[in-house]
C-alpha cells in the first residue's frame, strides 16, 4: 500500500503493508486511526472529561475520580491493576493480553501525574509500568462491572483465582 509521503509510500522510504485505507502521513490521523483501532480504551479525545478529583483511599483500596461531566467513579486497585494500560499486562496487541493473578490486596504506593493527562501508579506488587490516561480512567470506571465480570470468567477459565 501507499501511504501519503511524497512520491508515495513511507516517509522514511519503506513500504507499508496494511488492511485500512492510506495513512495520512501529513496530519497524524493515520496513528490516530491505529491507536483508536487497536487501543480504543487508552486514547485521548478532544472533549473528553477530565478528573476535578482524584482521591486516592487506602484502607478501601479504592481509587475515586470525580470527572468533569459530573461522572465519578470508586476504581477498585485490584481492577486498576489487573487492566493495567502497560505492555507486561495488555500486550503489544490484541489477543496478547497476560491474565494477572495474585492481585486481590494490591495497594498503591504512589501515584504520580503525567503531564496534564494522565496519572502513574506503583503498585505494592511493584509494578509501575501502566499510564493511565483520562480517558482510560473514565472508560475503566464506566465499564467495571462488565470488566470485572470478564476477569473473574478469565481466572475462572483458566483455573485460577484472585489470590
Amino acid at each position: 500500500m501507499q501511504g501519503g509521503a511524497p512520491g508515495g509510500g513511507h516517509p522514511e522510504g519503506r513500504d507499508m503493508h496494511a488492511t485500512t485505507a492510506a495513512p495520512q502521513w501529513d496530519n497524524g490521523a493515520w496513528f490516530r486511526q491505529f491507536f483508536d483501532r487497536y487501543f480504543p480504551m487508552a486514547g485521548l479525545k478532544a472533549g473528553s472529561p477530565t478528573p476535578q478529583s482524584i482521591t486516592v483511599h487506602g484502607q478501601s483500596r479504592v481509587l475515586e475520580v470525580a470527572f468533569s461531566d459530573g461522572a465519578a467513579f470508586r476504581i477498585p486497585f485490584e481492577l486498576m491493576r489487573v487492566y493495567s494500560p502497560s505492555a507486561e499486562v495488555a500486550g503489544h496487541g490484541p489477543g496478547q493480553e497476560v491474565l494477572q493473578t495474585g492481585k486481590r490486596n494490591v495497594t498503591l504506593e504512589s501515584l504520580e501525574p503525567v503531564g496534564n493527562y494522565a496519572v502513574q501508579p506503583t503498585f505494592s506488587d511493584g509494578h509501575d509500568t501502566g499510564i493511565f490516561s483520562w480517558d482510560y480512567l473514565y472508560e475503566l470506571g464506566r465499564r467495571q462491572d462488565e470488566l470485572w465480570a470478564d476477569y473473574l470468567a478469565r481466572l475462572e477459565a483458566a483455573g485460577a483465582d484472585r489470590d
